[in-house]
């Protein structure tokens, strides 16, 4: 299997499912460095000031949000990582939703999400439930100190968390602005069978061995023949926490049944105790943008 990038649990009602979570995608472009042409020495980035051009070094930078035209309201970096949200090491759902509610636009990364730590039946029981009901399950997740919105899907024999955009990122389709000439578009019923005539005759299969990166595969080619040339330029290189134990599953029934509040211990008659999703119900001000480094 390929390395998880993080491990921890799905976890919705009482149940606990062990995961691993690793990239369904890898970066294929071609990496370009900077070089200085008369040394061949690595070119990196500086932080520069704006306004005079000089360097300014790490200690004299602080962060700041726009808050208006030119006015800027300064956090210390103790401000920033208490905002943070809470890294529970779980993937938290809070609904199922139909798989066809959940817009294009929103959707963002993808990640395989493989059982870990005797999680194998109860992991089955989720994509099986998932796939015979036609449902999603929408959650937060912490990754890397920042909170994400997702979905939990069924995949063939797997389970795939998607990374979605919040909706407050999500433009809405009014900000194309179409006009009467697209929206009521008046088409002839000769065009229109034309143009479903073409999409017949173009229809095939999806064949993913086909669709390759042309730009790459020339770049990789030409640096591939000017090696072989000899044209190689030497560079020289500049120098430059403990993983969260989840509950093992146990009896998933009792689980289950607990979780519809079917229950007859005194854990199941206290009222949940949900755990904070600090940042998904508050959205910052519409003149507030980050700045940039």
């Amino acid at each position: 299997m390929a390395r998880a990038i993080w491990k921890g649990a799905i976890s919705f009602g009482l149940v606990h499912i062990p995961v691993a979570l690793v990239s369904a995608t890898s970066s294929q472009g071609v990496d370009f460095d900077w070089l200085d042409k008369r040394s061949m020495d690595p070119v990196g980035y500086k932080r520069v000031n704006k306004v005079t051009g000089k360097e300014v070094t790490k200690e004299h930078i602080v962060k700041g949000v726009e808050y208006e035209k030119g006015r800027y309201v300064v956090l210390s970096e103790e401000e920033i990582r208490a905002a943070h949200p809470e890294s529970t090491q779980t993937i938290d759902i809070f609904a199922f939703v139909d798989s066809p509610q959940i817009p294009l636009q929103n959707i963002d990364t993808p990640y395989y999400l493989a059982p870990d730590r005797r999680g194998e039946k109860v992991y089955a029981l989720l994509r099986e439930a998932l796939a015979s009901t036609g449902k999603v399950a929408l959650a937060h997740v912490v990754l890397h100190t920042r909170q994400y919105l997702a979905t939990l899907m069924p995949l063939e024999s797997a389970l795939v968390l998607v990374k979605l955009r919040w909706p407050a990122e999500v433009r809405g389709l009014e900000s194309l602005e179409l006009g009467p000439a697209v929206t009521k578009a008046k088409l002839a019923k000769s065009e229109l069978d034309m143009a479903k005539r073409l999409i017949k005759d173009m229809s095939g299969d999806w064949q993913p061995e086909e669709y390759q990166d042309s730009f790459q595969d020339r770049i990789l080619e030409l640096v591939e023949r000017k090696a072989k040339a000899g044209k190689i330029e030497e560079v020289e290189k500049v120098s430059g926490g403990e993983e969260r134990r989840s509950a093992d599953v146990i009896d998933l029934t009792e689980l289950l049944r607990r979780s519809l509040g079917g229950g007859s211990d005194e854990e199941t008659k206290k009222p949940a105790r949900r755990r904070s999703t600090t940042g998904s119900a508050k959205t910052t001000s519409k003149t507030a943008k980050t700045a940039r480094k």
